[in-house]
């Protein structure tokens, strides 16, 4: 797996996560989901994503987006 499915993969779950606490934690954590958006968003227009940087630091092979 490259860094750039463990990016889509990692962003994914934190959505997830985000949604599942908003709805049965408080409303609140909905924040995290727009977090993560705004990341990817972000992450679209700089190329630049910190999950990328630690993902690589942990060794996993480079992709095409984040380089």
């Amino acid at each position: 797996m490259t860094v750039d499915r463990m990016v889509l993969v990692f962003a994914g779950c934190v959505v997830l996560l985000g949604v599942a606490l908003a709805h049965y934690v408080n409303p609140l954590w909905i924040a995290l989901t727009v977090f993560a958006g705004l990341n990817m968003i972000q992450a679209a227009f700089t190329g630049f994503c910190p999950a990328a940087k630690i993902f690589k630091k942990l060794g996993i092979k480079p992709g095409v987006a984040f380089r």
